[in-house]
């Protein structure tokens, strides 16, 4: 069998490393990316346990080469204004900068036999010889773009604008922090990276925007005024472009995508080209790359080749059946997921006026930690008692022993599975 995956991101590269290790070599694998190695957009990608976890599982030295790759971060801060800032317990993450993790997986696909093909663009279907086509080629999927009416694609915009930024800012701590402007209020979203700079993600309301003339302002001039506002959480930290530099008008506003089935014959959809996530919930990649998992799952079964006795893959029908498997479990487990973050953006979208009613930032930072919905009143109860910086240690202390017992177990389990190199 022959798999083509249109597109280098995470989800046509982690496939293809899958596709590699369930067939045994024996299929022909191929990665069809446009841009030309080391070219990429945005800085860091977040991610958490359950996804180093299932890589782990599913590719022991490729799960242990991604946690080496990725960095700890351990705290959580909301800042308001002048107020002392607000803190969110028990939580904790892994960054990576964008572009080591697509050298990590790289590297391991081409390990494993996988041939990536670098500035080669893909525009149909028709283009590419496989019988199973993967595209991964993200939001502006051209492969989706070209069915659009097949596979009910509905794409909804959010109401603020934001830019994707970075900062010379290297520490272990997660930050937002809102700030009342002439204008309004406007906020970051700042995150350590794996290459000693940090993701800064500039948000505000459409009236702010317009009112502060963001709309107007060239890209230098609106880093400037970033600067400015945040220039406490900062602290003296530079504002860096992103690679390949700002756009005439950086200011985006987030488009939701979802599609009614992400299947056309045996043209499969997956990661952002099959369903976006708001990114204030980070897990854009964590869902590109579980797609991939559950793809392989459905072409090779759970035991890898031993898929095989399930479905014929040589045969059309058999594919078939096993792409419709796929469509069908996927779709299920995202939508949550993409309902989730779309109460998130919502949240976002009406921070501003929040801002204005709240009385107290640490109950401000309890709306912004529960935004998903999806917490109770035990978990107030300890978010009161994390402001306490004694029993803050405890409860980080606690997270910390936790987490080490949970890399010991997976790294054990990966041990005893071998390097599946």
């Amino acid at each position: 069998m022959r798999i083509a995956c249109a597109g280098g991101g995470p989800a046509g590269l982690y496939l293809a490393v899958l596709a590699a290790i369930r067939s045994g070599g024996r299929d022909e694998v191929v990665v069809l990316e446009r841009n030309e190695p080391g070219r990429t957009h945005g800085f860091a990608v977040t991610f958490g346990e359950d996804l180093l976890d299932d890589a782990f599982r599913n590719d022991p030295a490729g799960g242990a080469a991604l946690r080496r790759a990725a960095r700890l971060w351990s705290a959580q801060e909301i800042r308001v204004g002048d107020h002392r800032p607000a803190h969110v317990g028990g939580k904790y993450g892994y960054s990576i900068a964008r572009v080591e993790l697509l050298d990590v997986l790289a590297r391991r696909a081409e390990q494993l036999g996988v041939r990536i093909e670098y500035g080669r663009a893909v525009e149909s279907r028709e283009e590419v010889d496989a019988d199973v086509v993967v595209a991964a080629d993200g939001i502006g999927s051209r492969l989706r773009g070209a069915r659009a009416e097949h596979f009910g694609t509905t794409i909804t915009d959010g109401a603020n604008r934001y830019v994707w930024l970075g900062a010379d800012r290297d520490s272990d701590t997660f930050v937002w922090d809102f700030q009342r402007t002439d204008a309004g209020w406007m906020w970051i979203h700042l995150y350590p990276s794996s290459n000693g700079l940090s993701t800064c993600i500039a948000e505000c309301e459409p009236g702010t925007w317009t009112a502060l003339g963001l709309d107007a302002m060239s890209g230098p001039e609106a880093i400037t005024l970033i600067e400015s506002v945040f220039g406490r959480t900062l602290g003296g930290c530079r504002i860096v472009e992103p690679p390949g530099g700002l756009d005439a008008q950086p200011w985006l506003r987030f488009r939701e995508v979802r599609n009614r089935t992400w299947r056309d014959g045996e043209l499969v959809l997956a990661g952002d080209a099959a369903h976006t996530t708001h990114f204030g919930i980070g897990s854009g990649t964590v869902l590109a790359m579980q797609d991939s998992m559950a793809l392989a799952d459905a072409l090779y079964g759970t035991d890898g080749a031993a898929g095989r006795d399930v479905v014929d893959l040589r045969d059309g029908n058999g594919r078939g059946a096993a792409l419709a498997a796929y469509d069908a479990r996927r779709r299920a487990q995202v939508g949550p997921v993409q309902d989730a973050a779309h109460r998130n953006m919502q949240w976002f979208e009406q921070a501003g006026r929040q801002l204005e009613r709240a009385d107290d930032p640490v109950d401000f930072a309890w709306s912004l930690a529960d935004r998903r919905g999806d917490m109770g009143r035990i978990h107030y109860q300890l978010h009161r008692a994390t402001q306490v910086p004694a029993l803050r240690q405890v409860r980080r202390g606690l997270t910390t022993a936790r987490r080490v017992r949970r890399a010991v177990l997976r790294e054990a389990s990966g041990r005893s599975r071998g390097p599946q190199d």
